[in-house]
């Protein structure tokens, strides 16, 4: 097979998978007779091919995919106008500690925040695929650590957790979090009933600032009202 051929392969796999291809599963497209090495180098062949157009092809932590442009977003939210899911600033900044201080228990998260975590938030976190608990942690009690998960960083379009940017606040990284999810929303070409939902703080329209981290009390508040709302 020549390297044009194989190219179209790769597309066509590409285009028509519902979720990323790691390249051992690329592989089984040629049964093995290409290595890894050329199949990464064929995949780059294509991103140049798709450059200039509105969907790009990107890898992600579970492998590769095609998705949408995030410049096309505003056009593309036209034919789905439902807003996506919505998630308070405490859950964000739940989600935000266990990015970046992974592993973590629920009662370091509890120490950083300065407020009890409720276990609801944990929940809907591990509902969305986000965390999971990967193992415990010996001291007394063996609390779970958790863990963010290769979901996560698919919807948010990273490959790595490297390519989160260092920020020491938890409000800080709970603030990326939100931006990466609205603009890094990806679609499948032909596929946009399956895309994936953003992240939104269910707060005020304009973030607080960076430097201006919540007080205990309206962390506690908005961890209230996220027990009430689920």
């Amino acid at each position: 097979m020549n390297t044009t051929d194989a190219r179209r392969v790769l597309e066509t796999a590409l285009i028509c998978a519902q979720q990323p291809l790691p390249v051992r599963e690329m592989r089984v497209l040629f049964n093995d007779e290409l290595g890894a090495d050329t199949i990464k180098a064929l995949l780059g062949e294509l991103q140049l091919e798709w450059a200039q157009r509105g969907v790009e092809l990107v890898q992600v932590a579970s492998g590769w995919r095609f998705q949408s442009r995030p410049a096309m977003r505003e056009y593309l939210d036209r034919l789905h106008p439902e807003k996506p899911p919505r998630y308070t600033r405490a859950v964000l900044e739940t989600l935000a500690i266990i990015a970046y201080r992974q592993p973590v228990t629920r009662g370091d998260m509890e120490e950083i925040r300065g407020v009890t975590i409720n276990a609801l938030i944990l929940k809907q976190l591990e509902d969305r695929g986000w965390i999971e608990v990967i193992g415990h942690r010996e001291a007394p009690g063996r609390p779970a650590l958790f863990a963010t998960t290769r979901q996560f960083l698919d919807d948010l379009g990273l490959a790595s957790l490297d390519q989160l940017p260092v920020l020491e606040t938890p409000s800080q990284q709970a603030q990326l979090l939100s931006s990466l999810g609205e603009g890094d929303e990806a679609r499948a070409p032909g596929d946009d009933d399956q895309s994936q939902p953003s992240l939104e703080i269910d707060s005020p329209t304009t973030p607080p600032a960076a430097d201006a981290a919540p007080s205990a009390d309206e962390r506690a508040d908005d961890d209230q009202a996220q027990a009430v709302e689920t």
